[in-house]
């Protein structure tokens, strides 16, 4: 059965094939690679090495007859195991980095096998094009809601609540794997690639219906190192925002239970300290850490809000002219809090 050629990488085009595979090496597929694809790499890490450092220093002809017997190794290999089990008519898109050897060598077998086979032209340098000209070139219409207010405001489950009753939300914090602080580092979560988070960001934006409003946590344009893309951060700088307000003592308590995982690692919290942009003076610093050495988080918490975190956001408001639809004040940022705010910001956004 012979291949057959694509350009299309949009969600409804790949929607249509069984599986999207992405044959690179795992280093290259964990840079970015389009979503859903499964990784089933015909060279790996340490073998696309030894056959560019041949090709470069040896000779050309001797890279490609040692890659081809790996290829044909790892082809073989993924015959027997990840595709043992897929039918007759089992309809894969493969892809490599410009839809070159790697991906031609796999679609060939795969299609003498008898499966009807597509191949991506240009590989995933023609899906990266789409990704930069949609985030960075285009300006589609997005009917997004800002979720602001301090630190500690419980905004991120706010969020995910609204998702659970139906409310179309876009997570950019989830997305960059990251909390959008100074403290924001997630343990055991690097972020990802700066490519890697714009695929996770329109794989989202392609679930939603963009003419519906879409509520988003109010964020800076930097979430950790990752920048959000001019498409969202231009329809985030002029949307209507709700301001959530919580005395700082309950934000303090909602933010030793959310930040547990730095309060546990001691080294993570003085990295964080090293980061303020400000340096807060040897005193405070050191009463900080004599808080931390006690256990006094809620007590430091509120301290770092007090000194570092309320100013900065309250010399951003001062400064904001987006529109407010309304103002939330809890009391509380329990379960109840977080309930009463979703009510309130489906009355005020009527959604």
């Amino acid at each position: 059965m012979g291949i057959q050629l694509t350009e299309a990488v949009d969600a409804a085009s790949l929607a249509r094939f069984d599986a999207v595979i992405d044959v690179r090496s795992p280093g290259e597929f964990a840079e970015d690679h389009m979503p859903g694809a499964e990784n089933l790499p015909v060279l790996d890490n340490a073998e696309r090495a030894e056959v560019g450092t041949i090709y470069v220093q040896e000779s050309r002809f001797l890279a490609r007859r040692i890659g081809a017997a790996q290829v044909a190794r790892n082809i073989a290999r993924h015959l027997e195991e990840a595709l043992s089990d897929r039918p007759a008519s089992f309809q894969p898109l493969i892809y490599c980095w410009r839809g070159g050897q790697r991906s031609n060598a796999m679609a060939t077998i795969l299609s003498q096998v008898g499966w009807p086979v597509w191949l991506l032209t240009g590989g995933y340098k023609t899906y990266r094009r789409s990704v930069t000209a949609r985030l960075y070139d285009e300006a589609p219409p997005l009917n997004l809601i800002l979720l602001d207010g301090h630190t500690g405001s419980a905004k991120t489950e706010i969020l995910a609540r609204l998702m659970e009753q139906g409310v179309q939300t876009l997570d950019l914090e989830g997305l960059a794997s990251h909390r959008g602080s100074l403290f924001g580092a997630v343990a055991g979560r690097p972020q990802p690639s700066q490519k890697l988070f714009e695929s996770r960001l329109l794989a989202e934006l392609d679930k939603l219906d963009t003419s519906r409003p879409i509520v988003v946590e109010a964020e800076s344009s930097k979430i950790g190192d990752r920048m959000t893309p001019p498409a969202v951060w231009k329809a985030m700088q002029t949307a209507p925002r709700i301001e959530i307000q919580a005395p700082r003592e309950a934000r303090a308590r909602y933010l030793v239970e959310a930040y547990r995982d730095v309060i546990d690692d001691r080294a993570e919290l003085e990295a964080a300290f090293s980061r303020l942009p400000a340096y807060p003076g040897q005193k405070r610093l050191e009463n900080w850490r004599s808080l931390a050495d006690a256990g006094e988080f809620e007590e430091l918490a509120a301290a770092l809000m007090e000194h570092h975190y309320d100013p900065a956001y309250d010399r951003s408001a001062r400064k904001d002219e987006r529109p407010r639809l309304g103002v939330i004040e809890l009391p509380s940022l329990d379960a109840a809090g977080q309930d009463a705010a979703v009510t309130e910001i489906r009355r005020l956004a009527s959604i």
